[in-house]
């Protein structure tokens, strides 16, 4: 088998940012999807699950309430080394294009203070293992790039 793109990116090297990690034509649209690294593989801890699990719900509600990208927002997730999250978007964007909509999520992610949302038993299937303190850290630490 052919070793796919996202593992020919050099681990040792990445660092903590926001890059375009492919563009996929769907009929005519171009679907971009985004590698938001918020840690620097292989060096620095990775994300527990309980916040990870957190910004997940966050970053997945603002992005889908957002005036400008909710209609433009396939999917916000992590990714599965908890390094970072995938945020797929209909349309043809470079990194530049969404820097402030990140900036603006994370401070989102950030000062959220309230009932995670989504965080019971009725619309999540791990209610529990969330950790909002810990998401808020996170995300406070993102935002000093």
């Amino acid at each position: 088998m052919e070793k796919i793109d996202s593992f020919q990116v050099n681990h040792l090297t990445l660092l903590p940012g926001v890059y375009v990690s492919r563009k996929d034509r769907v009929g005519s649209e171009v679907i971009t999807t985004f590698d938001l690294r918020m840690t620097r593989p292989n060096y620095e801890p990775v994300m527990n699950t309980a916040e990870v699990h957190t910004l997940e719900h966050l970053g997945a509600t603002f992005l889908r309430n957002h005036p400008v990208y909710k209609d433009k927002t396939i999917y916000f997730g992590p990714m599965g080394c908890r390094t970072g999250f995938y945020m797929v978007l209909a349309g043809d964007y470079d990194s530049k294009d969404v820097i402030d909509l990140v900036r603006e999520m994370y401070g989102f992610m950030k000062d959220y203070d309230d009932e995670v949302p989504g965080a019971c038993a009725r619309d999540c299937g791990n209610y529990l293992d969330m950790n909002l303190p810990m998401a808020r850290f996170v995300a406070d630490i993102i935002m000093r790039y």
